[in-house]
């Protein structure tokens, strides 16, 4: 499969005050003044910032996205925000289930689920991550977590258009670690296999597969040309639009 364009997506989680803006501005020349990368760029900052970052970023090739929301519609949720207030503002998708949600707030793989089909539903890209714990990977249950995680939290409706899959390890998110070009190819080829089986070659071929866990512009190039990588999910590295750039570099 030669045709899923890698997408490289920044997750800013609970960072960035106003002053912020500046790095995207930054990130905006870069992408004007340097070559076309050969992938979509895409920035999730926290809710406080979308509404400034999708004016800012109108005319740019940068994409807004949102980290969460709720699986719930419009109404009397204090605190939540509904997937068709993101598509509203102006956001083209949104992070579920991401291991932070999953530890920080108990997400079970059924809760996330119902978030991806929210998203659906109001016309954004579900980003589904999925990913083990470091007990999980010593006890070498991988394999097992990955396929149980992507059979309960994509929904049954996934499509290339509607739904891309996030691959990361969670002792390897903001740690500095990675797992080896071999063990990211082992697991994202199992994730290809198990998406071909249940949705058929065309749509288990087309969905992109990308790789998160302390990826940084030093070992971009090595974890983006592993087979079945269709891009990343980068976190403390997409808060500089330098060290952001610098990934994307990877597809230059």
């Amino acid at each position: 499969m030669t045709d899923r364009r890698p997408l490289v997506a920044g997750n800013w989680k609970m960072n960035g005050l106003s002053a912020a803006a500046a790095e995207l501005d930054a990130l905006a020349k870069a992408l004007a003044d340097r070559p076309a990368p050969a992938c979509d760029v895409m920035i999730a900052p926290p809710f406080t910032l979308l509404a400034p970052f999708v004016a800012a970023a109108s005319g740019t090739p940068i994409a807004i996205g949102g980290q969460d929301c709720s699986h719930l519609e419009p109404g009397a949720h204090t605190g939540d925000i509904a997937a068709v207030m993101l598509r509203d503002i102006g956001a083209t998708s949104v992070i579920v289930g991401h291991s932070e949600r999953r530890q920080d707030h108990h997400e079970t793989d059924d809760l996330v689920r119902l978030k991806a089909e929210a998203a659906h539903e109001a016309g954004l890209v579900a980003i589904v991550c999925i990913g083990e714990t470091e007990p999980e990977r010593d006890r070498d249950q991988t394999l097992n977590v990955v396929t149980t995680q992507l059979a309960g939290s994509v929904p049954d409706a996934a499509t290339a258009d509607n739904t891309i899959i996030a691959y990361e390890p969670v002792w390897a998110i903001g740690t500095g670690r990675t797992p080896t070009a071999a063990d990211v190819a082992t697991v994202h080829g199992t994730i290809r296999e198990v998406l071909v089986e249940r949705f058929g070659e065309d749509i288990g071929n087309g969905l992109r597969i990308l790789y998160g866990g302390s990826v940084k512009p030093a070992n971009a190039g090595e974890l983006m040309a592993v087979a079945n990588v269709d891009g990343a999910l980068v976190g403390g590295a997409s808060l500089k639009a330098a060290d952001f750039d610098g990934i994307i570099d990877a597809y230059r």
